[in-house]
């Protein structure tokens, strides 16, 4: 059983330096979802921290992450075709290999006066969870791993990329926030108690849980019946929640919002079942899950300001409700001084 972490509720320990700009710094060094493993059909746009990337999927089948402008005449490869390997710009024609070099030049009667110099920007890349993942500097920690989830054999199934004005934290805390639930949710979660119960939180380094009962009451979130949350954040970027019903097995609801800039994510999510779940299928699972985070688009995007303020510019107040969100923040703080220092090194 989690026990509840007795802390001073607005106490948030400072970053050293400019806060906002040691955020920046250290997200470049942590693994993001970029596309959705289902699209890569074709080429891909994403933008991550303010770099234009193309994702693509080569014939063998590898994924691959590379800048998305041509260094000939700044063509966009989103816009291009994969060849083998590697992708072809759409504006001349000129092919990249997955490592990045450029292998071939049409209007070019010998290859091999190809300049040494045109290479393109190729980052490291793990599929998982239905997503590409990728990192723009060397990353400060592996790729996410919840031990949770280590024995369950899991059918997922991607959600629609959600484009939302806010920062990563705000995104985050958005996701495992109870209090909002009677106010954002009422039509997918049905009415909810405004009082929140005492929260069991537990915190370990960038990692924090909270236990929760869900009471199914009569919203579609909850046609399943009644059951056990287990929420599980990881700092900067992941959010969980593992349904564990009694009679049907367990469904989980993942979420990990990827910084187009500071203040500006795609929320890449997904589902998942076990595949001996018995309840609602998956398709349904993900039509719930979608409905409740559309109702948070619009209030969320409105949050002043769009990202946490680490900077301390605004006044805010916490109260019990917000347990978890001030241990996020604490574990954020936390990533941000692991992948400073690590890279000072």
């Amino acid at each position: 059983m989690l026990q509840t972490l007795r802390q001073p509720w607005n106490e948030l320990p400072p970053l050293s330096g400019p806060k906002r700009e040691a955020a920046e710094r250290a997200m470049r060094r942590q693994w993001w979802a970029v596309a959705r493993s289902t699209d890569l059909d074709t080429p891909q746009p994403a933008v991550l921290l303010g770099e234009r990337l193309v994702v693509y999927r080569t014939a063998s089948g590898k994924p691959v992450v590379q800048s998305r402008r041509c260094p000939h005449r700044g063509g966009d490869f989103s816009q291009g075709k994969v060849h083998g390997e590697g992708i072809a710009c759409p504006y001349h024609g000129w092919q990249f290999g997955s490592d990045g070099k450029c292998a071939h030049i049409p209007s070019l009667d010998n290859q091999s006066k190809i300049p040494g110099r045109a290479t393109i920007a190729t980052y490291p890349v793990i599929e998982k969870w239905g997503h590409v993942w990728t990192v723009l500097e060397q990353p400060a920690m592996p790729m996410y791993e919840l031990d949770a989830w280590a024995g369950l054999d899991l059918e997922w199934l991607a959600g629609p990329p959600l484009d939302s004005e806010t920062g990563v934290a705000v995104a985050i805390e958005n996701f495992r926030d109870v209090a909002h639930f009677p106010f954002v949710h009422e039509v997918s979660m049905g009415p909810s108690p405004h009082i929140v119960e005492p929260l069991m939180v537990k915190r370990e380094g960038l990692d924090i849980w909270m236990q929760r009962s869900l009471n199914a009451g009569n919203g579609d979130w909850a046609n399943d019946g009644d059951c056990e949350m287990y929420y599980h954040c990881t700092a900067p970027g992941l959010a969980t929640i593992t349904y564990d019903y009694a009679k049907y097995g367990k469904r989980i609801v993942a979420g990990f919002p990827s910084p187009m800039a500071y203040d500006h994510v795609m929320i890449f999510w997904g589902v998942a079942n076990e595949r001996s779940y018995s309840g609602a299928d998956i398709e349904e699972c993900l039509r719930i899950e979608e409905m409740v985070y559309r109702e948070d688009l619009p209030i969320a995007g409105a949050l002043e300001p769009r990202e946490v303020d680490w900077d301390g510019t605004y006044v805010e107040h916490s109260v019990p409700a917000d347990l978890f969100t001030l241990n996020y923040r604490r574990a954020f703080n936390e990533f941000v001084g692991t992948a400073l220092v690590e890279q000072a090194g």
